[in-house]
């Protein structure tokens, strides 16, 4: 049996930022507001760069009780200990991942606008599957369009449901009035006059 993810709330994920100092002083007063899940994820870091943020982002994330899931790397986030794993596409097996990382752990799964992808996850052993954008994202200009009806379709497979892409406190009610559990934030958060104030917009909406 794989772990129920039961969580509601904010999924914050980091932006791109180079200086591990300036990530971690922008991310913990955030955790200490009280975000549901964080993921780091750095795109344009080198390995060992990204080793060292995740492994200060662990410590930071036990400080103050929050899940840390790592972007596409499953063997890192077994290294640090993280509480698991988000999975695009094509960054990995899902069922090997779980077996790598075990019952507890918890994986995500990138599915954009394609139900068949989110039931493919769950079934394969997800935690949650994630759908967007679901409007023009800077983080993810190019990604594909979902909208509310893939949240309704996957109501019925035992998994959370994540919202991301472009979402404000103004546009995204009506994605936790579908079904979303989750709303995943990148920009939104951390490039707001006062992402603390940002957050509580966010989890207003719940």
């Amino acid at each position: 049996m794989t772990a129920a993810l039961a969580l509601r709330g904010v999924y914050l994920i980091t932006p791109d930022q180079h200086d591990t100092a300036a990530l971690l002083t922008a991310t913990a007063p955030l955790l200490a507001a009280g975000v549901a899940l964080l993921q780091y994820r750095n795109k344009t870091a080198s390995a060992a760069l990204r080793r060292e943020q995740a492994c200060a982002l662990q410590r930071l994330c036990q400080d103050h009780g929050v899940p840390l899931l790592v972007n596409d790397d499953p063997v890192l986030a077994r290294e640090i200990g993280a509480a698991g794993v988000h999975l695009g596409s094509n960054d990995g097996d899902i069922a090997a991942t779980r077996q790598l990382l075990g019952p507890q752990a918890i994986i995500g799964a990138s599915c954009y606008n394609q139900i068949e992808l989110a039931r493919q996850a769950a079934a394969a052993g997800a935690s949650y599957v994630a759908f967007g954008a679901f409007y023009p994202s800077i983080t993810k200009p190019h990604a594909p369009r979902a909208d509310k009806q893939q949240l309704h379709d996957a109501a019925g497979l035992g998994v959370a449901r994540v919202a991301i892409g472009g979402l404000t406190p103004d546009n995204a009610r009506p994605l936790v009035d579908a079904g979303a559990d989750l709303l995943a934030v990148v920009s939104g958060i951390y490039a707001a006059p006062d992402p603390v104030a940002a957050l509580r917009a966010y989890q207003s909406l719940f």
